[in-house]
């Protein structure tokens, strides 16, 4: 009897958990999927990149969020490509099989992760080259008595290494001085517009009557909840670390990845050169599945 009243109460709680989840999916999906956010999401980025830099005037610098060695920052901003790939490659996936059980379409739409991600790659290198190109290496003068120059004048001194790159340079415990552009702001322009485009399919998909499971209700939600976590860490940057202008130009080169892909090369016919917009292959079928039913519940 116990036993009887306890699976009563786990399934009016999974009853409920679903309910909630169902809720929150169609609220999050309606809003991503809406004209309003879409065309103007990217310039909310702009304007904060802009006038971002000006919240340090107003934020505590000895908040958390202050210190570069957060759990947040460390977990998330270091990888942040990897958690974008994982969760939005997951939802796509599971979107794309379930609605046409084919895999070479499942794999076209994953392909866009992969030219964006070497899209990526290739402003790294960019801007490694850059920074390699402009940057000179430093090491600190030491003073007689073994004490450092620099606290005795209260100035550094600072001697100049010719021939040295970044990488040997830092890993030789001296200084790089270089004009860097924030890849930091980069990644997380790249990724939240990114995800915006990926998951605004959801909404569409849910008004032409598709019926989701519970586990790609919940991919979306998770990707819902990873779009705000990178508007927030990119708030965090601009208003603790400001770094003007380098972080506007790392803005502006993801706002620039997205438009070239997403308005650009995207939304070119599919090919074996292009993968098309997301949705595409995705949201017609479904939409000839429900006139189909539709025809026949007439």
């Amino acid at each position: 009897m116990n036993l009887t009243l306890i699976q009563k109460v786990w399934l009016q709680l999974q009853m409920f958990l679903d309910s909630v989840l169902v809720v929150l999916t169609d609220i999050a999906a309606a809003f991503l999927g809406s004209s309003v956010f879409r065309r103007h999401f990217h310039l909310i980025l702009s304007v904060a990149l802009v006038a971002g830099p000006a919240l340090s005037f107003w934020v505590s610098q000895f908040s958390v969020f202050a210190k570069p060695t957060h759990f947040l920052y460390r977990l998330f901003l270091r990888s942040g490509w990897g958690w974008t790939c994982v969760f939005v490659g997951s939802f796509v996936f599971l979107l794309s099989f379930s609605v046409r059980r084919s895999v070479s379409l499942t794999f076209r739409h994953l392909s866009r992760l992969v030219l964006a991600g070497s899209l990526r790659l290739v402003f790294r290198k960019l801007l490694a080259l850059l920074d390699n190109a402009t940057g000179s290496c430093y090491e600190r003068l030491a003073a007689e008595g073994g004490q450092d120059a620099a606290v005795l004048s209260g100035q550094p001194l600072l001697l100049l290494r010719d021939g040295e790159t970044k990488s040997t340079c830092v890993g030789a415990g001296m200084l790089w001085r270089g004009y860097e552009v924030s890849e930091d702001v980069f990644l997380l322009c790249l990724c939240c517009l990114l995800l915006a485009e990926e998951t605004a399919v959801f909404g569409p998909y849910l008004s032409l009557g598709g019926a989701p499971g519970s586990p790609l209700r919940i991919l979306f939600l998770f990707c819902v909840l990873l779009l705000w976590l990178w508007v927030f860490l990119l708030l965090c940057l601009l208003a603790y670390f400001p770094q003007f202008p380098t972080q506007l130009i790392g803005g502006a080169l993801g706002c620039l990845s997205w438009r070239a892909l997403y308005q650009g090369w995207y939304q070119l016919d599919p090919s074996w050169y292009c993968p098309g917009q997301p949705g595409l292959g995705l949201l017609d079928a479904k939409s000839s599945a429900t006139a189909r039913e539709n025809g026949h519940s007439t």
